[in-house]
């Protein structure tokens, strides 16, 4: 990719599933050579994942080629220690010490690359007793604190469909790996970026350690509200629901006379944050009572009008369906093989300067073998070929 911010880096992608390949796919996004190590004949077990048809490794995988090269194997690990020679990042997700164990830990793959920055995503970091264990995304959110305050407060705690832990993981060590960049163009040194999923999941939690510690409080599973930020909720109409944020004193008196009632906005019980907080529940079911007389749409142009922040709660036919989404090109369709066009969520952020692109869907399995063991790493083809053969790639 021509115009990324990261162009000219390379990183050497190892791991599968989420937590390290979807920090290679921002990096990628952004301009990075991202060459993708996969087992050979399984791959990245990413690519049977999804729900009705396997097509999350064409979203996770873009912008990546891939290898096929066993790791388990001293040949194998050999050669990652040649890529590593000519490449600025090395990302994986292993339980902690599987890399030292193949000799390929920090210290030795910096002493052939000082330069090296070496990505680590982990389940609990590369430390501490619980280093070992081995840890999923579902788990680092619950112990993060995450799960506990996710759901109804009547029932167990929920999740958010989505795999979010993962996800701000490998957002983390991207940022990190950022950070350690910037090191490097200083001191010419590369470092370790260790990021856990529970502690990204932790620093997500707002206040709620210091709210223990200073009060004694523990938030608690309380639906679609945050308790005491009011009016924010999702509210019924003739035709459906909306969610309405009218949190803010003034904003919430601009709201009070949207709905012909001007004199809420001064009233003791709503008036300030705070007292709206306290009187949460009987506001909601006002603003209740208002919004069912109307249809979705003349709630949201009501609000638009008079600078009320409302929208409606989309799915994936919403977002193909809205001009703002087509106007910021959130959305971009790409050639798939199988498929046609192929709709996915497009490069954020966007750099005014040096803006991401995608330029190809996840790539088959090995379909970048010739490229980077013939052209990057100078085999022949009679060498790559016995190493297909003995099962080495």
């Amino acid at each position: 990719m021509a115009q990324g911010a990261l162009t000219g880096l390379r990183l050497i992608e190892m791991g599968q599933l989420i937590a390290g390949p979807f920090c290679g796919q921002l990096m990628g996004d952004h301009g990075a050579e991202v060459i993708k190590i996969e087992p050979p004949k399984v791959g990245d077990a990413m690519r049977s994942w999804g729900q009705g048809i396997p097509l999350w490794f064409s979203v996770v995988g873009r912008n990546k080629k891939s290898i096929t090269l066993n790791l388990r194997e001293k040949e194998g690990q050999g050669i990652v220690k040649k890529l590593v020679e000519k490449s600025d990042f090395l990302l994986e997700n292993f339980r902690p010490g599987t890399m030292e164990k193949w000799g390929l830990g920090y210290d030795q793959l910096s002493a052939i690359n000082q330069a090296l920055i070496m990505i680590r995503v982990s389940g609990y970091g590369q430390t501490g007793p619980y280093a070992s264990r081995a840890g999923y995304g579902s788990i680092g959110e619950a112990m993060g604190g995450m799960r506990y305050i996710a759901g109804e407060p009547d029932r167990p705690p929920s999740r958010a469909g989505l795999s979010i832990g993962d996800s701000l993981a490998a957002t983390y060590a991207c940022l990190g790996a950022m950070m350690a960049l910037h090191h490097r163009h200083v001191t010419g040194k590369g470092q370790v970026v260790d990021s856990a999923i529970y502690e990204a999941v932790l620093a997500n939690m707002e206040s709620t350690v210091a709210e223990y510690t200073v009060a004694g409080h523990i938030r608690e599973r309380t639906g679609s509200i945050l308790p005491k930020i009011a009016p924010s909720n999702v509210y019924e109409t003739k035709d459906g629901s909306v969610l309405i944020g009218g949190n803010q004193d003034s904003v919430w008196k601009r709201m009070s006379a949207m709905m012909g009632q001007p004199e809420l906005g001064d009233d003791p019980r709503y008036a300030t944050h705070v007292a709206r907080g306290e009187h949460q529940t009987e506001l909601d079911d006002l603003i209740n009572v208002w919004t069912r007389a109307l249809t979705s749409q003349e709630v949201l142009d009501l609000c638009e009008t008079n600078g009320v922040p409302a929208g409606n709660i989309y799915r994936a036919p919403e977002m193909l369906a809205d001009p703002h989404f087509e106007a910021r090109d959130a959305l971009v369709t790409m050639d798939h093989p199988q498929h046609g066009n192929f709709v996915m969520q497009n490069v954020a952020p966007k750099l005014s300067d040096t803006p991401g692109k995608i330029e190809t869907i996840g790539p088959d399995l090995g379909a970048h073998n010739e490229a980077i063991y013939g052209e990057l790493l100078g085999m022949d083809s009679a060498k790559i070929a016995d190493l297909q053969d003995r099962g080495i790639i």
